[in-house]
């Protein structure tokens, strides 16, 4: 790679179903944020490539009681970000629910509160569109057959211009079934250009899939489809679902993910053009130019020249954290709505999580009070340094890579008042975690721990209680939630009882790279 090239991913994490919307000068990225809590990421790059997370536009997740514990597979699912009548709008559905929005008149907001737009079950990717020359808007979705039993199509309706409300009861405007070859027909971006109404759409799964583009002079339809990126002889596999969008000089370009098992969904860049190519999978489709052309001719690039916009200095979103005040960084979130009192801001540096009771300690999936963030893509170590402030006997904290199974070391008081180092884990199919390793004295109360993430998100665990670091336990495989990236969390519990439990301060966690 040179300075005049990129290579991807430029998102190295799990960013998932990105969308991405230019503003001036300024393009701005939101991705899907599931059950965790604050909601709708949102980042911010001038050259498409450094991205550095500015905040997010959901503060809790609605219902609040809906989300008190843990929900990785519901909540916020793939959300479309646009600007229009000078301000900024995020659409979203939530596969229980139906189709919410919100929108601010700065990408840092304030944001409005959730609006729901239509209520059902299994109404998911909703995707507007404001039709510059005739005033109209429209809205387009999929569906999700596990809430609705239906899947692979995608239904279109006319919207309210102020997007407050549908002004009909919506048509099947492309059928997946009806196109031989295509399934799981999902993820709509919705796009008006050169006199036609156009929607990019991902089929055939998020492990193995394409990414589709579909074409009519009315939005109703009827649609023409091509297939305009797979892997093709890549290792990128699954290359779909994702955002077009042109750059004050008049270049295109498409942002998409690719599923990476454990490290979850990352993004790359796609050069783009409008020619003759793709492939058409109809056979009534039209032949001609004016198609978009995704990456190498249809396959995903691996490296490219970088967009024609000003030079940026390197940048990403940030991992480290030291805490100041107590107060954790953007790129933190809950796994659910958080509690009053988890996180306690103080005049120093450090983050003081109180020991939140729990009859579900045995088992870190179920509790809503671990503050996690996303699992870098490529190998790396992550270090952070712990005291136990508890005299309750059980009362433990620590880091840990939480999916389907997790793995977690840190301090843990024990019956008789001393402070043990302990290493568990729990399989995926088992309902709580066992030792990974021999519990040991840890004398002062006090521990640096460590996770070395190796290729194939292998983990090592160790920890320094004043001796040296040492390792502990066998390697363990980090595993993703079913829609989400496994994650790094840190947390502060106690057994099911009364009264206050104390609390665990974090102080310089670290993430570098291997």
């Amino acid at each position: 790679m040179t300075s005049e090239t990129y290579r991807n991913p430029v998102l190295d994490a799990d960013w998932s179903d990105p969308d991405v919307v230019r503003v001036g000068d300024d393009f701005y990225l939101t991705a899907s944020s599931f059950g965790r809590v604050p909601g709708l990421p949102l980042l911010h790059s001038r050259d498409l490539v450094n991205w550095t997370l500015v905040g997010h536009a959901l503060e809790r997740l609605e219902p609040a009681e809906e989300f008190a514990a843990p929900r990785h597979n519901c909540g916020v699912w793939a959300p479309s970000l646009r600007y229009h009548d000078e301000r900024f709008w995020i659409f979203w559905g939530d596969p229980d629910q139906g189709i919410f929005q919100v929108n601010a008149p700065q990408i840092r907001g304030p944001w409005t509160r959730p609006h729901l737009l239509k209520a059902g079950k299994g109404l998911i990717d909703p995707c507007p569109l404001w039709d510059e020359e005739t005033g109209e808007a429209y809205l387009v979705h999929a569906w999700a057959k596990s809430r609705s039993g239906v899947k692979n199509r995608l239904t279109g309706h006319r919207m309210r211009p102020d997007g407050t409300g549908l002004l009909d009861e919506g048509k099947v405007i492309v059928d997946g079934d009806r196109i031989p070859g295509w399934f799981t027909l999902e993820g709509p971006k919705l796009h008006r250009h050169d006199g036609w109404f156009w929607i990019l759409a991902p089929a055939g799964g998020v492990e193995t899939g394409w990414q589709g583009a579909f074409r009519s002079r009315g939005f109703f339809g009827p649609y023409e489809e091509r297939i305009v990126l797979e892997q093709k002889d890549t290792d990128v596999n699954g290359p779909h679902q994702g955002a077009w969008v042109r750059t004050p000089s008049g270049e295109d370009w498409f942002l998409h993910f690719q599923q990476r098992g454990a490290y979850g969904r990352v993004v790359h860049l796609q050069p783009m053009r409008w020619g003759p190519g793709g492939t058409s999978r109809s056979s009534e489709a039209e032949s001609g130019g004016g198609w978009p052309v995704l990456g190498d001719d249809g396959a995903p690039v691996a490296e490219h020249r970088r967009p024609d916009l000003p030079p940026q200095p390197p940048a990403a979103p940030a991992t480290d954290d030291d805490f100041p005040g107590g107060r954790y960084g953007r790129q933190w979130q809950w796994t659910a709505n958080p509690g009053d009192g988890w996180a306690t801001q103080h005049s120093g540096d450090g983050l003081r999580l109180t020991c939140v009771r729990s009859q579900d300690a045995h088992d870190l999936r179920k509790l809503p009070h671990v503050l996690t963030q996303r699992l870098p893509g490529a190998p790396c170590t992550a270090e952070v340094e712990l005291r136990l402030d508890s005299d309750e006997p059980g009362a433990r904290a620590g880091l840990a890579v939480l999916g389907d199974a997790f793995g977690w070391i840190g301090l843990q008081r024990g019956t008789d008042g001393t402070v043990h180092l302990v290493h568990r884990f729990a399989e995926a199919v088992a309902e709580g975690e066992r030792d990974a390793a021999h519990p040991r004295l840890a004398p002062e109360g006090r521990a640096r721990l460590r996770i070395e993430i190796g290729a194939g998100a292998r983990c090592r665990f160790s920890a320094d209680v004043g001796d040296g670091f040492r390792q502990s336990g066998p390697v363990f495989a980090a595993t993703p939630w079913r829609w989400v990236g496994a994650l790094l969390g840190l947390f502060a519990l106690a057994p099911a009882g009364q009264g206050h439990a104390g609390a665990a301060a974090f102080t310089r966690f670290r993430i570098s790279a291997s």
